[in-house]
């Protein structure tokens, strides 16, 4: 395991001292929710609406997933119903905003049809299994990777299962609890194991990240003025781990 620098941790380094782990994440939330206070995210009016814009967002900037949904709205596709009996071509045209619109709308049709032939087109039973059950069987769905799956879990659901992105590695690898390379699960299993199972928390804490990347923890990184600028290990905030020097994603 490759670690960027070591902390003050004795003869352990960050990730493998239980901790470490948990003070480290217990005090981002903190300095987190003081600096950008609560951030009121999903934004849907229903568990299918969560499910669609989690398609939807795949590899693009939310303001297209926005532009996608409201045309959804306006057409009155966001139910099961309209879904299942709309043609993938005006699915696509509908979504065209979002980009990749033709791989994501059969990735749409393909999530109906299985709630629809599965579950008898009860959204709300399906949702309701339990955790490892549920994420399984999202897992096993066209175009359904484990980002795209916990969401659905954590926001939809209402299960907490904690979402990682790029944003989430990002400021872990820069402050000294991750590895320069991108790999969800050990991620996602540093918040599940050290964290309590609350949804509500890893709605916020999710939420919290994104907000981080966005304004400060960029691909170049923008410590100065960061939350988070005196949490940095030593060196940390003159290290730019997307240099050529020290390689990237």
């Amino acid at each position: 395991m490759r670690i960027l620098w070591k902390r003050d941790c004795g003869n352990m380094d960050p990730i493998s001292d239980p901790l470490a782990r948990r003070t480290f994440l217990e005090k981002t939330f903190e300095v987190l929710l003081h600096a950008f206070g609560h951030q009121a995210w999903w934004p849907a009016d229903t568990p299918l609406e969560v499910v669609v814009g989690a398609v939807l967002t795949q590899n693009t900037a939310w303001h297209n997933v926005e532009k996608a949904i409201a045309r959804l709205k306006q057409e009155e596709m966001l139910t099961l119903a309209r879904l299942a009996h709309t043609s993938e071509e005006t699915l696509a045209d509908c979504i065209r905003s979002s980009g990749f619109f033709r791989q994501k709308a059969r990735r749409l049709k393909a999530f109906v049809h299985h709630i629809v032939e599965r579950w008898q087109g009860s959204l709300e039973r399906f949702l309701a299994q339990p955790l490892p059950r549920l994420r399984n069987e999202l897992l096993g769905l066209p175009g359904i990777g484990a980002e795209t799956a916990d969401s659905i879990i954590l926001y939809a659901a209402h299960q907490p299962s904690f979402v990682v992105d790029r944003y989430t590695h990002r400021f872990l690898m820069r402050h000294g609890y991750a590895e320069m390379t991108y790999r969800y699960e050990p991620i996602r299993r540093l918040f599940m194991d050290t964290l309590p199972a609350d949804v509500a928390l890893f709605q916020e804490y999710h939420a919290l990240i994104v907000t981080l990347g966005k304004r400060y923890c960029k691909t170049k990184a923008q410590c100065l003025g960061c939350p988070l600028e005196t949490l940095l290990p030593s060196g940390g905030q003159n290290y730019d781990p997307y240099s050529e020097s020290a390689g990237s994603y």
